[in-house]
């Protein structure tokens, strides 16, 4: 009986991690973004050029926030655009309280 207890458990682990497994592997894919196209590349040069103020080759959130409307609708119609309110992973950000 305790043998049966025993390979039961271990069953129930194995099953358990392998479908955490899969999960996270399926979330990494949903993450993954394709390669930006040629285009895509030289706007986010001129974008990060107009608006890197501490020249350090990213955008930090401040410098995203000053992106004119006009560079945000370029920025969305070559596909480089999450939408509006969303933050790194694409998902709706959280009101600050």
């Amino acid at each position: 009986m305790k043998h049966i207890v025993i390979t039961t458990a271990l069953a129930l682990v194995l099953v358990g991690s392998y479908s955490t497994s899969a999960q996270a592997q399926e979330e990494k894919k949903k993450k993954e973004r394709p390669p930006m196209t040629e285009e895509q590349k030289a706007l986010m040069k001129e974008i990060t050029g107009k608006y890197d103020a501490d020249k350090d080759g990213k955008l930090s959130p401040e410098e995203r926030a000053k992106i004119s409307q006009e560079d945000k609708e370029k920025m969305q119609k070559a596909g480089l655009s999450r939408g509006p309110g969303k933050g790194k992973d694409g998902e709706k950000k959280k009101e600050k309280e």
